[in-house]
C-alpha cells in the first residue's frame, strides 16, 4: 500500500514539473517575440499628440507631447534622457531614448515632435499655427510603436530613438532649422554607426524619394527592403529632392544618415496638415521596413 502510495506521489510530482517546464517554455519565447509593426497603433498616437494642439517650441502643448513620449518610451522599457537646451530665449529639449546599451555600435532613429508657428504656406491663414499631423506628428508615431514592437534580442545594435524640438521655425522671426538635432549632433561624445531621420512619412498618397543630402549605400538598403516588402511604389529609388534636415547635422560629423522624407505633401505648412490626412497604411509600410531592417542588420 505504501508502495503504491509512494509511486502515486512521485508521478504526481514528474507530471507537475513537466508542466512547469512546458510553461516556463512558452514564457521565455513569448519574451523574446515581438508583434509585427502595427499602422493603426501607430495611427493612436497621431491622435494623441493633436490632442495637444500645437506643438511649437516652448509652449504647453509641446511640453506635454514631450512628456508623453516619454512615458510611452519608459512603459514599452526604454530608458529616457530630456536634453534641455535654450534658443534665442526659448526653452527647448530633446527626448532620446535608449535601448539594447553597449550591444554593438550605435544606430540612432529620430523625428521632429515640434510643429511650425506659422502655416505660411497657407495663403488663407499665414499666421496660424500649423496643426502637424503629417509634418511632426507622423514619424513620431512610427518610432513609438518601433519602441514597443522590435524584438531587441535580434537587433546586434545600441538602438537611439531621437525625438527632436525646435526644427520647424526655420525663417521665423530670427529663428533658425534643424535646431534640436543640431544640438543633439554637437553633443556627441559617440560616432554612431548611422542615423536615419522620419519625417512627413504618414500622406494617403504615400511617395517616399530618396533625398539628395543622404548616404547612398545606406538609402539603398533601406530602400531594398522596401521592395521586398513589396512596398517598391512607395518607396522609389530615385533622387527627388534634396532636403534641408534633420539628418544633416550628423552627416556633417561624419555619420552615414538619411532622410525619409515624403516631401510632396500638399498641406504642407499649412492649417490643413490634420490627423485626416495620415494613412496607417502609410505608417506601417515605413514601421515594417524599419523593423526588418534593425532585426536583420549584423554590426559593422
Amino acid at each position: 500500500m505504501r508502495s503504491r502510495r509512494f509511486l502515486y506521489v512521485i508521478a504526481l510530482v514528474m507530471i507537475v514539473l513537466a508542466l512547469c517546464s512546458v510553461l516556463l517554455w512558452h514564457t521565455n519565447e513569448s519574451s523574446q517575440v515581438k508583434a509585427s509593426f502595427d499602422g493603426k497603433q501607430a495611427y493612436n498616437d497621431v491622435l494623441a499628440q493633436m490632442q495637444f494642439g500645437p506643438r511649437i517650441t516652448g509652449t504647453e502643448g509641446n511640453r506635454k507631447c514631450g512628456d508623453y513620449i516619454a512615458e510611452q518610451l519608459r512603459q514599452a522599457g526604454w530608458s529616457v534622457e530630456f536634453q534641455n537646451f535654450t534658443y534665442g530665449g526659448t526653452q527647448a529639449r530633446n527626448v532620446i531614448g535608449r535601448a539594447n546599451l553597449g550591444k554593438g555600435p550605435i544606430i540612432i532613429l529620430g523625428a521632429h515632435y515640434d510643429t511650425r508657428r506659422w502655416a505660411d504656406q497657407d495663403p488663407a491663414h499665414p499666421r496660424d499655427p500649423v496643426p502637424g499631423a503629417n509634418d511632426g506628428a507622423s514619424g513620431v508615431a512610427v518610432l513609438l510603436e518601433l519602441a514597443r514592437v522590435i524584438n531587441l534580442g535580434k537587433v546586434h545594435h545600441e538602438i537611439w530613438l531621437a525625438f527632436f524640438d525646435a526644427e520647424d521655425n526655420g525663417d521665423i522671426e530670427g529663428w533658425d532649422w534643424i535646431v534640436g538635432s543640431t544640438y543633439m549632433a554637437s553633443s556627441l561624445s559617440v560616432k554612431p554607426q548611422a542615423m536615419i531621420l522620419l519625417d512627413m512619412i504618414g500622406d494617403t498618397d504615400q511617395k517616399i524619394y530618396f533625398d539628395g543630402n543622404s548616404d547612398p549605400a545606406l538609402s539603398q538598403k533601406v530602400w531594398g527592403i522596401a521592395a521586398q516588402l513589396g512596398y517598391g511604389g512607395h518607396f522609389i529609388p530615385q533622387v527627388k529632392y534634396t532636403m534641408i534636415d534633420d539628418h544633416i547635422p550628423f552627416a556633417k560629423r561624419g555619420i552615414p544618415s538619411i532622410d525619409i522624407i515624403d516631401f510632396e505633401y500638399p498641406y504642407w505648412h499649412t492649417v490643413a496638415d490634420t490627423a485626416d490626412k495620415v494613412s496607417s497604411d502609410s505608417l506601417e509600410r515605413v514601421g515594417r521596413t524599419l523593423q526588418v531592417f534593425l532585426e536583420s542588420t549584423e554590426p559593422i
